[in-house]
């Protein structure tokens, strides 16, 4: 394990130690914290723009996609199914109007 120094303003640090001793925990306990929450926020955004940019990609060289309203319609359909084995069909994409 490495040490790095931060140097931050005193009112920072102070509101950093309040808020630390709120959660019963070290200054330094909640700043690794923050820190790593920080970091998973940024790689999970990372990896959402990346299938975005995979899913557009498709699009655009397929032409196809689902329209609005049939995505809207399975999703809501997905969240009602109870335990009964009911199956929900996915909508199939379609080619993009003009």
């Amino acid at each position: 394990m490495s040490t790095t120094t931060i140097r931050i303003e005193d009112d920072l640090k102070a509101r950093v130690a309040a808020a630390a001793q709120q959660m019963g925990k070290s200054s330094h306990a909640f700043i690794v914290d923050a820190l790593a929450q920080t970091v998973e926020q940024v790689e999970l955004d990372a990896a959402f723009h990346t299938l975005a940019d995979e899913r557009w990609a498709n699009i655009r060289t397929t032409g196809k996609t689902v329209a609005w309203d049939d995505a809207k319609a399975y999703l809501i359909a997905r969240a009602n199914v109870g335990g009964d084995g009911e199956k929900v069909v996915k909508p199939t994409a379609r080619k993009l109007g003009k």
